[in-house]
């Protein structure tokens, strides 16, 4: 009897989204989606700050009806409606843009919003994560595919594949020592959460010529003061952010965990641009010039 209820109450929770979906669609007038091979989406929205530059250095902004809070860059990104931010969407406010394409760099959440937005009938493109050159390329072309512009996403994968080897080899014949770098997600309330490995920072650092101070997890954690002295960071490498999340360099290297740190002693600290940082689309290339150069004046 138990099984059977909860059986009972599965079915009237999804019975529950598929009424909710099907009131979404009908409101919008979704119901039926246009976009074929032969009608390529003249409404798109982006979800994700690199995903937006790809569609505007592609010349294919002129197509675009909205975009998530992250989409900063270029600033006539701006200008068009804000869908909420990409990790916090709500369906209704993505749909009531009416697109007949929704692109998405991936990490969209949370999952029921995105489960909802897959179920609406509206082509749902979601982009693979981008680390490398390489991975790069295969995103600008990934998204060149989904707005029908394959000969264009061709062209500047290729361009942003030869500049970011030409970077990497200007680096690599460099005679900078590779610096610790620690990089800081959050310092809210004297908590730090930090960068360990296979993360965008991770790997905008090493591309920069820098050693990630923290090797010990993956992904973004909080870390203790002993594991900060242990780490012993040349410089400290953070978003540039203003307001609750924001530190300034005193508060920053009076923090007991960062206190004794070499980057403390040096006031070695490197703030760039979020997207511009860990964006890794089109702009990569010059994020790891500037981290370069900012890492070695820092040191």
């Amino acid at each position: 009897m138990r099984f059977k209820n909860m059986c009972k109450g599965r079915l009237l929770t999804s019975d529950r989204i598929g009424l909710l979906v099907t009131l979404i669609l009908l409101a919008l007038g979704l119901a039926t989606s246009n976009t074929r091979a032969d009608n390529p989406a003249t409404r798109v929205v982006a979800l994700g700050g690199s995903v937006t530059e790809i569609v505007f250095a592609l010349g294919e902004d002129h197509r675009l009806v909205a975009r998530d809070t992250t989409s900063s860059f270029p600033e006539a990104a701006l200008a068009l409606p804000d869908v909420g931010y990409i990790r916090a969407l709500s369906p209704e406010g993505v749909l009531s843009a009416r697109p007949d394409l929704i692109i998405s760099e991936e990490g969209a959440g949370p999952p029921d919003a995105l489960d909802l937005l897959k179920s609406a009938q509206v082509p749902f493109v979601e982009m693979p994560q981008a680390r490398t050159a390489e991975q790069i390329a295969q995103k600008i072309e990934a998204v060149g595919a989904a707005l029908g512009v394959p000969g264009k996403a061709a062209t500047l994968a290729t361009e942003v594949s030869t500049e970011l080897q030409a970077t990497a080899a200007d680096i690599a014949a460099s005679d900078q020592p590779r610096p610790r770098v620690l990089f800081l997600l959050n310092t809210q309330g004297g908590r730090l959460m930090a960068s360990g490995t296979d993360t965008a920072a991770d790997a905008i650092i090493r591309l920069a010529g820098g050693d990630n101070a923290i090797s010990t997890f993956e992904g973004y954690k909080s870390v203790t003061a002993e594991a900060i002295a242990t780490a012993a960071p040349d410089v400290i490498l953070m978003m540039d952010r203003a307001g609750d999340h924001a530190s300034s360099d005193a508060e920053l290297f009076e923090m007991p965990a960062l206190r004794t740190t070499p980057a403390a002693q040096d006031k070695a600290v490197v703030r760039m641009d979020g997207l511009l940082l860990l964006g890794f689309g089109p702009r990569t290339a010059q994020a790891v010039r500037t981290l370069h150069s900012a890492l070695d004046a820092a040191g």
